[in-house]
């Protein structure tokens, strides 16, 4: 007989990965109890229906050991090996593994020394200065609590887009093979949207004679029979401020909206997504433009942008191999990019500054396009290796070669990448100053945040944005789903000042280059056309692109 639920195994197996993590030894296991505690939270299929036919080790993530815990989880409500790491650690402590940047050995430190077992307490000796005074611990440690408890406290139970994409993905084909009457299966919520972080996980199932919702901890499945299933993934998608808007627009023209449709008197006058938009008298809004930030309008005067989409894009920039911090050799990941369909593969290895990443010297730099020449040759016409390089942007603003080195580059990836703590003018003003830099073709993740590990750094964003305009320098919209930086939030005024936008993978291996899609989500998002996406470009024309470029700064110099 069960002690435990599916949310409450997933809950104590969630704790057993932080006290596993607090314990020490191999970081990966804690990792792995973490991973599968999250599967289970999108868990479809009854848990006891998966112990009872030994199907647990289908779940991605969980071998047999793994499985044997959450078997006795659920029958238990306990473990032995959980009963024996919670005398170690009070419970509150666990809290202090939800703060980015604090790691288990730091948490452990300021339990033990300063006897902190909550983020209030945590807070608290932030504010007496109390941490900065402890050995060990330190001032640098203080402000980084500091700045990251806003985001420990608004991050709670969100996602990165990439897990949550997993996720959906197996809870989907769970469904699909416990429920094979269900006809039609569609993602929606937060996903759906885009958001560079998912807080609900939502799915509608077409099923006869049903309108439910089956939640299964953190998943929602809404149910809809195959006339009510457009307006149940309306509503399951949102956004709630979306919802409200067309709710309003549809009472004006004598309408009502509602979970199951869009009724005239009695009547349901639309049913599918596309037809209640018409309905109202407005295009189709993709789903990612849904935020109640003006869409509707746009959608009234006929003046929403085609947005982007993955097959605009014609090849990729910013990406690091072997020479650098990446997995690979320049070879495997050119073909790996031709292979995906791409025209163009930009290298973009950390400069001479980021030792911590293997910057490349001067000599390394003569070594790596003498590759892409040779490689160049093999792949003939039609395929290309572009030469850069992504240039720390030193403290002063400036690049971190100099000019005769950085004009043997076809693009520039100016970034910043260390000194975050600068004040907001002396941060805005070294961006500025790599901005007019005749090199920089892009500013690379030009806030510096990391989603729910760092804020980014203070800048005049808008003053920079202009500049990136007077200069003609692209601003990258960086993919990679810890980063998805510039945030979209900006894209318009990007758009607004005349930018090009450059989706990047900042790829460290042949996996990475599918972040693009999720950097075309967050351009989608912002409302972002192909003509202004400088890697929607064909081979051609960005060759020619970055040849006129280096003549207009060579004509100006």
């Amino acid at each position: 007989m069960a002690v435990a639920d599916t949310p409450r195994v997933t809950e104590l197996l969630r704790e057993y990965a932080q006290r596993t993590a607090l314990r020490g030894g191999n970081p990966y296991r804690a990792k792995a109890y973490a991973r599968a505690a999250d599967n289970l939270a999108a868990l479809v299929v009854p848990l006891h229906v998966l112990i009872e036919e030994d199907r647990l080790t289908e779940i991605p993530g969980i071998g047999e050991a793994i499985a044997d815990i959450i078997t006795k989880l659920y029958r238990t409500g306990t473990h032995p090996s959980l009963e024996k790491l919670r005398k170690e650690i009070p419970a509150g402590v666990l809290e202090l593994l939800t703060v980015p940047g604090l790691r288990p050995e730091k948490v452990l430190k300021l339990y033990k020394d300063l006897g902190i077992t909550s983020l209030s307490e945590l807070e608290t000796a932030a504010e007496q200065d109390r941490i900065k005074k402890a050995k060990g611990l330190g001032a640098a440690l203080q402000t980084k609590i500091v700045e990251n408890l806003a985001i420990a406290k608004s991050g709670k139970g969100r996602l990165h887009l990439h897990r949550a994409a997993a996720l959906l993905e197996h809870a989907t084909d769970s469904l699909r093979k416990a429920r094979p009457e269900l006809k039609r299966l569609s993602i929606a919520g937060d996903f759906r949207r885009g958001c560079e972080l998912v807080a609900d996980l939502a799915i509608v199932a077409e099923a006869a004679g049903s309108g439910s919702v089956i939640e299964s901890g953190g998943l929602q499945v809404h149910l809809a029979d195959r006339k009510h299933f457009g307006a149940a993934l309306l509503h399951a998608t949102g956004s709630p401020v979306h919802l409200d808007q067309l709710r309003a627009l549809a009472d004006k023209k004598g309408m009502r909206l509602e979970p199951d449709g869009l009724h005239k008197g009695r009547s349901v006058v639309a049913e599918t997504e596309e037809d209640i938009y018409r309905a109202l008298g407005l295009p189709f809004i993709a789903p990612e433009l849904r935020e109640g930030r003006g869409e509707i309008e746009r959608a009234l005067k006929k003046k929403l942008p085609r947005l982007v989409t993955d097959q605009d894009l014609r090849g990729i920039l910013h990406c690091h191999t072997d020479a650098s911090d990446g997995t690979e050799t320049l070879e495997t990941m050119a073909k790996a990019t031709l292979k995906r369909g791409f025209e163009y593969f930009g290298v973009a290895d950390h400069s001479q500054s980021a030792h911590y990443a293997g910057g490349l010297s001067l000599e390394q730099i003569k070594e790596q396009h003498r590759q892409a020449e040779r490689l160049n040759r093999k792949f003939g016409k039609d395929f290309r290796i572009l030469r850069g390089i992504e240039s720390d942007i030193l403290a002063d603003g400036s690049l971190d070669y100099p000019d005769e080195v950085l004009d043997g580059f076809d693009f520039v990836v100016a970034s910043i990448h260390g000194r975050f703590r600068l004040d907001r003018k002396a941060q805005t003003e070294r961006l500025l100053r790599a901005v007019a830099n005749p090199y920089t073709t892009i500013v690379g993740h030009m806030t510096g945040r990391q989603l729910q590990r760092r804020p980014g750094y203070e800048i005049d964003v808008e003053k920079v944005l202009r500049a990136c305009a007077k200069h003609d320098v692209a601003v990258e919209i960086n993919a990679h789903p810890w980063r998805l930086d510039l945030d979209w939030r900006w894209h318009q005024a990007a758009l607004k000042y005349g930018c090009m936008l450059s989706i990047n993978p900042d790829a460290h291996s042949i996996a990475e280059l599918d972040h693009m899609h999720w950097g075309v989500e967050m351009a989608r998002k912002g409302g972002v056309p192909a003509e202004r996406v400088l890697n929607a470009m064909p081979l051609a024309d960005i060759e020619r692109y970055l040849r006129h470029r280096r003549r207009s700064f060579a004509r100006a110099a």
